[in-house]
């Protein structure tokens, strides 16, 4: 990805100023810079692959994973993907410099000068290639991976805050932004693939952290971008689908286990879970359980903080949160029992967890002084839906309003279940565009409207602006409003734009303007 890794550019240049009948450079700094450069028989291993054809010493400037990012003296990988094959695109990749290619068949017409590599599966051979071109940078680095259907983010966020020190640099990849110690980058996927990953983790190790925290979606997991990742902890927030996948980075598979686990004891499958972790991993529950090694005890919610005893085998504290909700309360405790596992102590870790101000788009509290709550809250499956509505219609005296969205290009049997969910807990909701991509809004809408039992409490309204308009409108004192769906984005994508639109930005000017009196 342009901006997220850096080429060898003086390696480039040289592989650029190659004549086309050599393979070797003839200036002497061009020599002297080949005899530095890695080979590719530098990354793999006997039995990593299944045929070769052409020079296995030949050096590399470095990797790529699509054709349009390949610069001079690059391997390639032609992986499979659900739209395309990556074999496609290899003569593209070898018309851009290329010198090598690892894909699952060698193509029938090669290229002399190109050295091709036959794997039985590329994306495996991705990740152990990446690992070893970037050094092993997971090796240097205290990295808590964190997995499991809902929190990845909240969790990670505060892990970050709670290891990191003025005098120590916390590494961070997920879902809004990859923190690489000196600079920070914006998010293009929750887990990238194994050549950024490994890319992403060198840089952090380079700009001195020593500790990272990365989110792990069982997308990731399955497509084997964390393949070979050495983890100092693999933490488990909970599960609410059919996924089984988040098993491999416990030490329940073939990959390298875990130094320690921090497992939620409140869910089943974390239940079953820690019945399967190697005997020689540490294992941390967490959990209101009192059978969990880290426990919340006398917890109380409400729209503005959280307070609860946090109980830990040496000693307990009390805590106030800017935390809302119960399933944060959990969220709370996985980040403090991963940092338990790891070794910090739980006292000075227990009094950080008090100046934690939040996760930006995570049930974010907007307050400009209306006589009503407003949340922004990135909820967008119908079983988030379910918890954030069920927190909030618990604690609302008065109405509870909603807008939401469902985003096109998706699993389309969910709206009607996310439709359903605003239908149980809102007094009235608004239905509007998420980021709609290449659907149109009426085929979403359609799908939408099959969850609509009453259809007087719901209405449709394309601009998603305007819909947050009516919402806070109608909205009066004891009332919550939350906007569900985008959270921390700000933008909005269609099918050939992408256009700024942030709903925390959005709530603020319309409540300027309609000069709603303060509480």
């Amino acid at each position: 990805m342009i901006g997220y890794l850096t080429p060898n550019y003086p390696l480039v240049a040289a592989f650029r100023s190659l004549p086309k009948t050599r393979t070797r450079p003839a200036d002497r700094v061009s020599q002297r810079i080949f005899k530095l450069a890695p080979k590719l028989s530098d990354y793999f291993r006997d039995g990593e692959f299944l045929a070769s054809k052409g020079d296995l010493d030949r050096p590399i400037s470095g990797l790529a994973m699509d054709s349009r990012r390949v610069m001079p003296g690059n391997l390639f990988f032609a992986l499979p993907g659900r739209r395309a094959d990556g074999t496609s695109f290899v003569d593209e990749a070898i018309q851009r410099g290329a010198v090598a290619i690892v894909g699952e068949r060698i193509p029938a017409g090669t290229a002399a000068r190109v050295t091709y590599i036959q794997v039985a599966d590329a994306r495996r051979a991705l990740a152990l290639v990446s690992q070893r071109y970037f050094n092993f940078p997971d090796k240097a680095l205290d990295l808590v991976g964190v997995t499991g259907t809902h929190g990845k983010t909240t969790v990670t966020s505060l892990l970050k805050h709670l290891l990191a020190t003025p005098a120590q640099r916390v590494g961070l990849i997920g879902t809004i932004h990859y923190d690489l110690g000196t600079r920070i980058v914006p998010s293009y996927r929750t887990t990238p693939e194994s050549l950024e990953l490994y890319g992403l983790l060198a840089q952090m190790r380079d700009a001195g952290c020593r500790q990272a925290a990365l989110e792990i979606s069982a997308e990731g997991i399955d497509q084997q971008r964390v393949l070979g990742l050495q983890l100092g902890v693999a933490v488990f927030t909970n599960l609410t689908s059919d996924h089984r996948e988040h098993k491999q980075i416990f030490g329940t598979g073939t990959g390298p286990a875990p130094r320690a686990v921090a497992i939620n004891l409140d869910d089943p499958a974390g239940r079953s879970l820690v019945a399967a972790v190697a005997p020689s991993v540490k294992v941390v529950t967490f959990g209101e359980s009192p059978m969990a090694t880290v426990r919340a005890e006398n917890v109380r919610l409400n729209f503005k903080h959280t307070l609860l005893r946090l109980v830990w085998p040496e000693g307990s504290m009390e805590i106030e949160s800017a935390f809302i909700g119960r399933y944060n309360v959990s969220n709370l405790l996985a980040a403090f029992a991963a940092c338990y596992a790891l070794g910090r102590d739980p006292s000075v870790i227990a009094a950080r967890l008090k100046s934690f101000g939040g996760v930006p788009g995570r049930m974010e509290r907007i307050d400009e002084g209306q006589p009503f709550n407003v949340f922004v809250d990135y909820a967008h499956t119908d079983d988030a839906l379910h918890s954030a509505l069920g927190m909030l219609r618990a604690a609302t005296p008065g109405r509870l309003f909603v807008v939401f969205g469902c985003g096109g290009n998706r699993d389309r049997s969910k709206r009607a279940l996310m439709t359903g969910a605003v239908q149980e807990f809102a007094d009235q909701a608004w239905a509007t565009a998420d980021n709609p991509r290449g659907e149109t809004l009426g085929q979403i809408f359609s799908d939408m409207q099959a969850g609509v039992p009453d259809a007087a409490k719901i209405t449709f309204t394309e601009d998603r602006r305007r819909a947050i308009s009516l919402a806070l409108e109608a909205a009066r004192a004891g009332d919550c409003v939350l906007i569900a769906g985008k959270g921390h984005e700000n933008y909005q994508e269609f099918a050939d734009t992408i256009v700024p639109f942030d709903d925390r930005q959005v709530v603020r000017e319309l409540i300027g303007t309609q000069s709603i009196q303060p509480a």
